[in-house]
């Protein structure tokens, strides 16, 4: 969004201590969140789940998000990240997260997030769902 981008961003890249990187394609993308000390997302609307978040966890990047949406479901407070209210809270979080072991963030994402994982999950949901006794469909009707 360019509008957006010159109104609200443009002049915050003049500050010190802010580099502009610019859009990174896939093949940068585990390279870049892999060296970040942490991924800072403040999202500021209901998110309903948020790839960047298992994005950064996958490299093993703590994860620091507003307790908005589906953030809480996703980033363990204080195991894969923060779940901050505000901004303060989130520039105290920052200072945590190298305390956060990268390793362990990398175990919980393959944990909970892997393709393998959910697929395993939805095969349980199928096979549980075979071995209930069929409703005939008059009897759907009437719920």
């Amino acid at each position: 969004d360019n509008d957006y981008f010159e109104r609200e961003i443009k002049h915050l890249l003049d500050l010190p201590h802010v580099e502009f990187i610019g859009e990174i394609n896939d093949s940068q993308k585990s390279d870049f969140l892999g060296r970040a000390m942490a991924l800072l997302c403040p999202i500021d609307w209901v998110e309903p789940f948020g790839l960047v978040m298992i994005e950064a966890m996958a490299c093993g990047t703590p994860v620091i998000v507003y307790d908005r949406g589906s953030a809480p479901e996703v980033v363990e407070n204080g195991v894969t990240g923060y779940v901050v209210k505000d901004e303060a809270e989130a520039a105290a979080a920052v200072r945590r997260a190298r305390l956060l072991p990268r390793r362990l963030i990398r175990k919980r994402f393959e944990e909970r997030f892997t393709a393998r994982r959910m697929t395993a999950d939805y095969l349980a949901v199928y096979r549980s769902l075979m071995t209930e006794q069929e409703v005939p469909a008059r009897e759907l009707l009437r719920a």
